[in-house]
């Protein structure tokens, strides 16, 4: 972590892009941690018995605007792909608020947007991700493993270039700077 901090230092003395451009590299390697875990559990979620009963029941999930078809899982794939989503955006928010902007900013205020914001993108992906998984399985002839995790892939990565600004303002308050008056 002293490494970390030593080139987080280092930007600062460079100057405002560099330190953006530092936050984004950073930003990359967590959105990869928290992409991890999102992988993890989407694949692993689906071998509980409760969900492997819902996957095997064949029947279509269809609730306001989201739509799964039994094809590709129904009510079982909306909560794997809505519970690995939810845990990666968890994970994601700790960890960049902490490393990726070494950010003091009020919890209290902070985390009740992201939590709009996230249940905001959460709707889109969970309307989105069957949609592409339909496709892929459908008209494309894909397996399901491949269809979800390719349909994963997009919605993640639609997450992480609209995540990215938003982390930035929401994290713009840095840990020295709330010290400072302390001391």
């Amino acid at each position: 972590m002293a490494v970390l901090k030593n080139i987080d230092s280092k930007a600062e003395e460079k100057g405002s892009a560099l330190v953006t451009l530092w936050q984004f590299v950073k930003f990359i390697f967590v959105s990869l941690l928290a992409m991890i875990v999102q992988f993890a559990l989407l694949n692993l979620l689906k071998l509980l018995p409760p969900i492997k009963e819902l996957y095997a029941n064949g029947q279509d999930f269809q609730w306001w605007v989201f739509f799964c078809p039994a094809a590709i899982g129904g009510l079982g794939y909306f909560i794997v792909n809505n519970t690995a989503n939810i845990v990666a955006q968890i994970v994601s928010f700790f960890v960049n608020r902490e490393k990726t902007f070494n950010s003091s900013a009020n919890i209290a205020v902070t985390l009740p947007i992201y939590i709009v914001f996230t249940i905001a993108l959460i709707a889109f992906s969970a309307w989105l991700n069957p949609t592409l998984k339909d496709v892929f399985m459908e008209k494309a002839g894909w397996g399901d493993d491949l269809a979800a995790n390719t349909a994963t892939m997009i919605c993640s990565a639609v997450q992480f270039f609209l995540y990215f600004p938003v982390d930035k303002i929401l994290f713009h308050k840095k840990k020295e700077a709330a010290e400072e008056p302390a001391a």
